[in-house]
């Protein structure tokens, strides 16, 4: 789920509230989490302050629905993170580690981005547009099957 209030950890990742989405920087990336070969839901309303069940402002980072694409809208061409999106989300990214999940005991976490292995550090991860990111935690033995890219909608 997403955090209750999201004002403290849109700040806890660097980002501020704003009152509407920008125009001037506009694309989306797709996240992809799958855990023991099951799909996990990114939620949608991450990265947006909700008082009263309505939203008063959202970050330049954020998710409208449970598709998992990730929209960046900013005034400003400034590099944004997959670690400031699970910060805005409230679960921890580093390297072998996925919220409570952590590599050991024969399970591992993997990244691919856009098909490809990733060997850095997850969190590390520019955001670039159409980019297919995918966390993928289960056992070490196996040889994961993850898609290389993702169908945006028309206009996205």
């Amino acid at each position: 789920p997403i955090p209750p209030n999201a004002a403290p950890f849109i700040a806890a990742a660097g980002l501020q509230v704003l009152g509407q989405e920008g125009t001037r920087y506009h694309y989306h990336a797709h996240l992809d989490v799958i855990v023991n070969g099951q799909p996990v839901t990114v939620p949608m309303d991450v990265g947006v302050d909700i008082v009263n069940r309505a939203a008063v402002g959202l970050s330049a980072l954020h998710t409208h629905d449970n598709s998992g694409i990730i929209h960046i809208e900013t005034q400003t061409n400034s590099p944004f993170l997959l670690c400031q999106f699970f910060t805005e989300w409230g679960v921890r990214l580093a390297r072998g580690e996925l919220g409570g999940l952590v590599d050991g005991g024969g399970n591992s976490l993997r990244t691919y981005v856009s098909g490809r292995l990733f060997s850095g550090d997850p969190a590390s991860i520019l955001l670039r547009a159409h980019e297919e990111i995918v966390l993928w935690y289960g056992p070490s033995s196996q040889t994961p099957t993850v898609p290389s890219s993702y169908r945006f909608p028309a206009g996205l």
